[in-house]
């Protein structure tokens, strides 16, 4: 794999670790609010963010 997508895992890691390691207690409760997502809404969520990502790299490409 690239350097670049090595460094891409990395900062999606960093990025993800910041609420539970800055605020546990609003993790814990936006958790629990998502468990009470349905499936529909939660998929519909994660293609608008894949989409986003997308259009995002696109963008920082050069369009």
């Amino acid at each position: 794999m690239s350097d670049a997508i090595w460094m891409a895992l990395a900062l999606l890691l960093v990025l993800e670790g910041l609420m539970p390691a800055l605020n546990p207690g609003g993790w814990r409760r936006m958790f629990e609010q998502l468990l009470q997502l349905s499936d529909h809404q939660i998929r519909t969520f994660g293609l608008a963010s894949m989409v986003l990502g997308l259009l995002l790299l696109w963008w920082l490409q050069g369009g």
